[in-house]
């Protein structure tokens, strides 16, 4: 499986944004429910046009992203 097959960025829908093909939920918003520690069947009863496949298309893009980001942070030495 692969993310592409369910995800999609089209300007005229959610102004571009990330989001599951064929809806208007963001993969943003599948990602912070599942950081906020819900389970797949919680997320399923809260957006009913999603199915499985489709959050695990949101963590691989999620997973796809934090790869090719680089970001540095400076420590406070204080």
């Amino acid at each position: 499986m692969s993310w592409k097959e369910y995800i999609s960025f089209d300007p005229n829908i959610c102004h571009g944004k990330a989001c599951i093909r064929g809806t208007r939920v963001f993969v943003s918003i599948i990602l912070d429910c599942l950081a906020e520690q819900m389970t797949d069947e919680e997320i399923l009863e809260n957006y009913p046009s999603l199915k499985k496949e489709h959050i695990q298309a949101a963590l691989q893009y999620g997973a796809m992203l934090a790869r090719e980001e680089i970001i540095s942070f400076i420590e406070d030495q204080g």
